[in-house]
């Protein structure tokens, strides 16, 4: 477990990889995105991105479970926010996705000295090492004992 003091602010942190396969993709954006680009292959291929794309939920849902996943996990209390959030570039059915953070900020708390705060910058690329998603996560984390 990864407490407030085991965090070092520029510290880049591997949280892990996922690969989504073409009919989660598509099963997922039916029931909570269904927009073309998303659901109907030949619909896509037409549209701007040139094909299936992973809906932006299913991109959130795969960044959450790969940091709940997280090998050396970060001792989280509750999240504070989500700011600056960006999907630079499309993400695809069967193409691994890689989950990278970087600790940009932390702070102890000023009236609970049991917690901080932390402000993670999270980046998940394609195989090509692009962004396909970027955020800025600000998290409430407990201090070692």
């Amino acid at each position: 477990m990864r407490y407030l003091e085991d965090l070092e602010v520029g510290e880049p942190i591997f949280v892990g990889a996922y690969t989504a396969p073409r009919e989660e993709a598509i099963e997922f954006a039916r029931r909570w995105e269904p927009q073309p680009y998303h659901v109907d292959e030949a619909a896509a291929r037409d549209s701007l991105y040139g094909g299936l794309t992973l809906c932006s939920l299913h991109l959130f849902a795969v960044c959450t479970r790969l940091f709940f996943d997280m090998a050396d996990p970060i001792a989280v209390l509750g999240m504070l926010g989500k700011d600056e959030l960006r999907l630079p570039a499309p993400a695809r059915p069967d193409e691994e996705l890689r989950y990278v953070t970087e600790c940009a900020e932390k702070r102890e708390s000023r009236s609970k000295p049991d917690r901080g705060v932390v402000i993670l910058h999270d980046r998940l690329e394609n195989p090509n090492g692009e962004p396909v998603l970027t955020q800025k996560v600000t998290l409430l984390v407990s201090r070692r004992g």
